[in-house]
């Protein structure tokens, strides 16, 4: 936009609302894509452990909450039919491997009798989720 003074001069104003926008939506972005970053799953309260390591590779998991509740990938499976569902999910993971997020107050005896439903499922190696402590 081209303003003409009085004497002749020309004056440019810039505008500064689209760039006030694009760097708006640029921000919304970065913070809705951060979001993302975290877990995914069901909230458990993980044991602490000096050894933890973080698993990369992608591994059928199996969660057990703090009321005894059994998620296998996200959903609720009941112990009776734990057996079939993982025979179900277990081909699509190359590397026989389950990994079992237990709540540190879940019985001992319900996560070594899922690990037995899972051994009798054809899975080849467990392993045991802990938080790493500080």
């Amino acid at each position: 936009m081209k303003l003409r003074r009085r004497h002749g001069q020309t004056v440019t104003l810039i505008d500064f609302a689209p760039m006030t926008d694009m760097v708006f939506q640029v921000l919304l972005f970065f913070i809705l894509s951060s979001s993302f970053i975290v877990e995914p799953g069901i909230k458990v309260n993980l044991p602490k452990s000096q050894t933890s390591e973080l698993q990369v590779q992608q591994k059928l998991m199996i969660t057990i909450d703090s009321n005894h509740q059994i998620f296998v990938e996200q959903k609720v499976v009941p112990l009776e039919e734990l057996e079939q569902r993982i025979k179900i999910l277990l081909p699509y993971y190359k590397d026989k491997t389950v990994i079992i997020r237990a709540d540190k107050s879940v019985p001992h005896g319900l996560v070594v009798e899922v690990m037995d439903i899972a051994k009798l499922a054809g899975v080849e190696r467990l392993a045991i989720a802990t938080q790493k402590s500080e």
